[in-house]
């Protein structure tokens, strides 16, 4: 596998902490419908990526989340590619 462009897991990371602000803002921050729409596109565009760079996404987001401090973050990270479709059965996780 060819070295992953370092801005892709700024990008990737950025992807997620949007959608998990979405997930977790309350409905004065954001407005509900407006906010489902917004994760709804997000999952709709990562689940129409190529096989490949599918695969490729998946790493990246196991590896922000292997070397992620915040547990709630890389709960987060361990699920959203569940959450969005990425993957059809949730993984087993590990705690530190």
């Amino acid at each position: 596998m060819s070295e992953t462009d370092p801005l892709v897991p700024v990008l990737a990371g950025l992807v997620v902490d949007v959608v998990r602000f979405l997930d977790c803002c309350e409905d004065d921050e954001v407005d509900p419908d407006a906010a489902v729409r917004v994760m709804e596109s997000v999952s709709w565009v990562l689940t129409r990526l190529p096989h490949g760079r599918r695969e490729g996404f998946l790493t990246v987001l196991a590896d922000l989340a292997t070397t992620e401090t915040d547990p709630g973050r890389r709960e987060f990270l361990q699920a959203f590619p569940f959450a969005c479709g990425l993957l059809d059965e949730r993984p087993a996780t590990t705690r530190d």
